[in-house]
């Protein structure tokens, strides 16, 4: 399964980092290809790394103006002309998505992969990954938008909110027919 993962390139805490490495190993054992934004910095590399160092293959997706922290060694990187054919190659080329922590750039590829599902436009299974609790806040206003008639789904048709990342790849793994 070719997996997007859309996470920060931030040097973040071992709060993050470690659970984003077992998600990164599982990917890698589980013999799935990670799409992500090509960088080879923070969390973004912690992730690389671990699936490439765990058998997974790397497919990644920068953008012309970030193409110099772009990873070398991946098995295929594709360089976008801007950040709106970036997300589009992501998801075109991705069969599921996983949104890790991240700052407005992550929100912003969460909350558009969420509004393609919301109006019908994909059914890839979109996994939120809530490390240490990150997401809470979110999670709860998306509660909210739910609750008082802003989303015309019910929430959990389009988004799995996981807690740990065991949880997160066995919800893409049974959502894809895989065992």
């Amino acid at each position: 399964m070719n997996i997007c993962v859309f996470l920060s390139a931030a040097d973040l805490d071992a709060r993050y980092t470690g659970p984003a490495k077992q998600f990164a190993e599982l990917l890698g054992k589980g013999g799935h290809t990670l799409v992500w934004g090509g960088s080879d910095t923070g969390l973004m590399k912690v992730v690389a790394d671990g699936v490439q160092g765990s058998g997974g293959r790397l497919l990644g997706v920068s953008v012309d103006f970030l193409a110099a922290k772009a990873r070398e060694g991946a098995d295929e990187m594709v360089i976008a002309a801007d950040l709106a054919e970036r997300k589009r190659l992501l998801l075109e080329k991705a069969d599921a998505v996983v949104i890790m922590v991240g700052g407005t750039g992550t929100l912003d590829e969460a909350t558009e992969i969420l509004e393609l599902k919301k109006h019908g436009h994909t059914d890839k299974p979109v996994v939120l990954l809530n490390t240490a609790g990150f997401y809470d806040g979110l999670k709860e206003q998306f509660r909210r938008m739910e609750d008082e008639g802003f989303l015309p789904r019910p929430l959990a048709e389009l988004v799995f909110f996981a807690e740990e990342p065991v949880g997160a790849l066995a919800y893409l793994e049974e959502s894809q027919g895989i065992e």
